[in-house]
């Protein structure tokens, strides 16, 4: 018989721990049995360590860097505030939030994830509403959290980066090292230089989805809604630029998370005369 799905209520508490221990391991049971902190974002305990370390086991085992060397405060700062983006931003689905989980802890490759810049729109309208204005109000309120989240983000990136250059600086003056030593300590900053360029690229899908919404809204439900919600993704796309100067544009192709074709400049399509 086929496992059945945890219901809502199962995937946190006494009740998940049971069924975790109950069910077989899997890997979509790994990721629903991840506990939620505060903010949404993985809670320190034995599952989430457990889904940690299978994802650097098999990030590993894929041949992507996975440095055996512990995570400085910065770089749990750094992981902590890339959550939000690494998840669906719809995310109502609970078996696919499961997999953006695994994904997140690098168990699966971010390749795996197909591009739909019409999951947000399509959830945004599944959910019960008893007006449309409720659906703009909902879009803009999204964009401003991921807005906000973004210079915060990048001051800790940039810390992080001169962290790196630091360490890659100092490597010539140990007296003692070996090249398990050495390669341990690259595989670290490629670690974190392809988070921070996963992280700018899942913002640029973000952007590329909240506006997909704004124009099939404005076709489906017109109103004088959309005009704000235009200007506040034009202040995302404004925060966006703050990750443009941490990594070279190709730093996610290098990384394996994109292809050649670069991201699509969006315009704007709700103006004021």
């Amino acid at each position: 018989m086929p496992e059945r799905p945890l219901p809502a209520r199962a995937r946190s508490g006494p009740l998940a721990l049971l069924a975790c221990l109950a069910l077989p391991a899997s890997l979509a049971l790994l990721g629903a049995c991840a506990q939620e902190g505060d903010f949404g974002r993985p809670r320190a305990g034995a599952w989430n360590s457990l889904v940690d370390a299978t994802g650097t086991l098999a990030a590993r085992e894929r041949g992507e860097p996975a440095s055996a060397y512990p995570l400085t405060d910065e770089e749990r700062t750094l992981r902590d505030r890339a959550w939000r983006f690494l998840m669906p931003a719809a995310g109502r689905d609970a078996f696919l939030d499961a997999l953006a989980n695994l994904t997140r802890a690098r168990v699966l490759p971010p390749a795996w994830r197909p591009v739909d810049v019409a999951a947000y729109h399509d959830t945004l309208l599944a959910e019960p509403f008893r007006s449309p204005v409720s659906r703009y109000r909902r879009l803009s309120e999204d964009a401003t959290a991921d807005a906000r989240l973004i210079p915060p983000f990048a001051a800790v990136a940039a810390r992080v980066n001169d962290a790196d250059v630091l360490r890659l600086r100092s490597l010539p003056f140990v007296k003692v090292l070996d090249d398990a030593d050495v390669r341990h300590a690259a595989m670290r900053v490629a670690e974190n230089r392809c988070l921070i360029a996963w992280m700018r690229l899942e913002t640029g899908a973000r952007a590329a989805g909240y506006r997909y919404a704004l124009e099939h809204l404005l076709i489906e439900v017109p109103g004088p809604e959309a005009l704000p919600v235009e200007r506040t993704l034009a202040a995302l796309d404004g925060r966006r630029a703050l990750l443009d100067p941490l990594l070279p544009p190709d730093a996610a192709l290098r990384c394996g998370l994109a292809g050649p074709e670069g991201p699509v400049a969006a315009l704007p399509i709700v103006t004021k005369d």
